[in-house]
């Protein structure tokens, strides 16, 4: 197609979903521009800088690495050629008082390790295994479809899956079948988290996502995984696509059921064949669609997840004792994620994770200090909490259980500066009701009942990130911005050459 008969794509917002997409359609002959409100690449996978220290905004460690391949593969090049990965064995320290359990993506490891904190209990974990290699098998090619009508699941792979699917089971109920101990359970089951949900009222089906890890491991990337967004904007903008930063969009413009491009904030109008749409998904419908918007109110009834409660410190040492990363369970786990599911109750039995990545990494502190991550998960902005009052004494008490559960005994002392994001904070950054993992991953909001991929109401808008069909995570935050980068090329008749590398990890489950 000669340059000048191009089809002009525009992408609002440079996070994982909108950089996916755009290195994509780049690759494949489109003519992209990638438009960033922001100074810097990534949105919540972004890089936060303090003082000296540099922390990952958001996500801190990358499984199913084989998507995030298949992405730089389809563009003619690989991941390792870009970002410097460290295989992480131990993946994880799991604390619940004063015991403790080293996770492994090596069985035999992890084997021995559950058989030595909790006897009896390593068989389980193997048929854990076995079971659930059966289960990704049938699950996870049914994600890398879109749902755009109900006859959507009459295709042949999510009919062998839907007996997976269509359960009221919870992630909680399908470990009581491998596991009695319920620190055990947990073990397998917080990463309901990456969710923003409860184990308890996750459904079933994601209890594929600790298979994953302990299967295929998961990666730190030097530097921070903010590394993985800077990589993927080189590539597009040595594809030909355009990037430009601090280019807010006001309102997207349309003629009927077709959107004709942007404006952005400064005025200036950006026109396009398409649009894809990277930012927030309830920010961007009842901000951006110019007369089309949803109401306030209509998305406030659905349901969304939790939010985060985050802590970034510069410490004028190295805690070389510590794990990169450790998650200390509160003291009745069950109650502490009852209190975040009501939405109105911030709990003082908090959960904390705590990534120490300096251990692992030279590159993001300097010498001889370090940058500490920690995340307590908390209730999202729904109900009005009063976060700017309370937020540093909520840090306060993050810190001292820090301090009271870890080697960490002096940390306060320690730090050098500090930066706090809360609910109220992420909301005030266009993330609606402080959300930070996006509408919830119910079975009301999944597949076809999630925001489709070619969004409803439009000829040629489409939507990436976790608001969107697969949903949050960066693995399946890649797999949206795949999904809309094939059906924009489905639209205007681009052939395109998929890399599926995926299918030999299915294989060797």
């Amino acid at each position: 197609m000669p340059a000048g008969n191009k089809k002009h794509i525009l992408i609002v917002g440079a996070g994982p979903g909108g950089l996916t997409a755009g290195m994509l359609l780049a690759h494949r002959g489109f003519r992209v521009t990638i438009v960033e409100k922001n100074d810097r690449v990534g949105g919540r996978n972004s890089e936060l800088n303090l003082d000296g220290f540099s922390f990952d905004l958001g996500p801190t460690f990358l499984h199913q690495k084989f998507c995030l391949d298949e992405i730089f593969a389809e563009t003619g090049s690989r991941s390792e050629d870009h970002l410097d990965f460290v295989d992480l064995n131990p993946m994880t320290r799991l604390s619940w008082g004063d015991t403790s359990l080293h996770t492994y993506s090596d069985t035999e490891k992890m084997s021995a390790e559950i058989e030595e904190v909790f006897p009896g209990s390593s068989e389980g974990f193997r048929r854990y295994m076995r079971e659930h290699a059966e289960k990704f098998r049938k699950i996870y090619p049914s994600l890398q479809h879109p749902y755009h009508s109900p006859t959507s699941f009459l295709r042949p792979g999510l009919l062998r899956a839907l007996p997976y699917v269509l359960t009221n089971r919870s992630v909680h109920d399908v470990l009581g079948d491998y596991f009695d101990e319920e620190r055990l359970k947990l073990a397998f089951t917080f990463q309901a988290k990456y969710l923003g949900m409860s184990p308890w009222h996750c459904p079933a089906l994601f209890s594929i996502l600790s298979f994953t890890e302990y299967r295929y491991g998961v990666y730190h990337v030097q530097g921070g995984l903010n590394r993985i967004s800077h990589a993927m904007a080189d590539v597009f903008t040595k594809l030909g696509g355009e990037l430009r930063l601090e280019a807010p969009v006001k309102q997207l413009r349309m003629s009927g059921k077709n959107l004709t491009g942007a404006e952005l904030e400064n005025g200036e109008v950006i026109h396009a064949d398409a649009v894809v749409v990277n930012a927030d998904y309830g920010h961007a419908a009842t901000r951006l669609f110019n007369g089309h918007n949803a109401s306030e109110d209509k998305m406030r009834g659905k349901q969304f997840s939790c939010s985060t409660f985050m802590i970034y410190l510069g410490i004028d040492k190295l805690y070389e004792n510590e794990p990169h990363h450790h998650i200390i369970f509160a003291d009745d786990y069950k109650a502490n994620v009852a209190d975040i599911q009501s939405q109105r109750h911030v709990s003082d039995d908090m959960s904390i994770y705590v990534r120490n990545s300096c251990v692992t990494d030279p590159h993001v502190a300097p010498a001889g200090q370090s940058g500490l991550y920690i995340l307590v998960p908390t209730i999202n902005t729904r109900h009005g909490f009063d976060w700017e009052n309370h937020k540093e004494a909520y840090a306060d008490k993050i810190l001292r259980r820090i301090e009271e559960r870890t080697s960490m005994k002096d940390l306060r002392s320690r730090i050098i500066t500090k930066r706090i994001i809360s609910p109220a904070d992420w909301e005030s950054s266009s993330i609606f009701m402080g959300a930070t993992f996006n509408l919830a991953h119910t079975m009301r909001q999944m597949l076809y009942f999630r925001p489709h991929n070619r969004f409803n109401g439009f000829n040629n808008c489409y939507l990436v990130g976790g608001g969107t069909h697969p949903g949050s995570g960066l693995p399946t935050i890649y797999e949206s911005g795949r999904i809309s980068a094939n059906l924009i090329c489905e639209q205007f008749g681009m052939p395109y050459q998929p890399v599926d590398l995926a299918s030999a990890y299915l294989r060797d489950a």
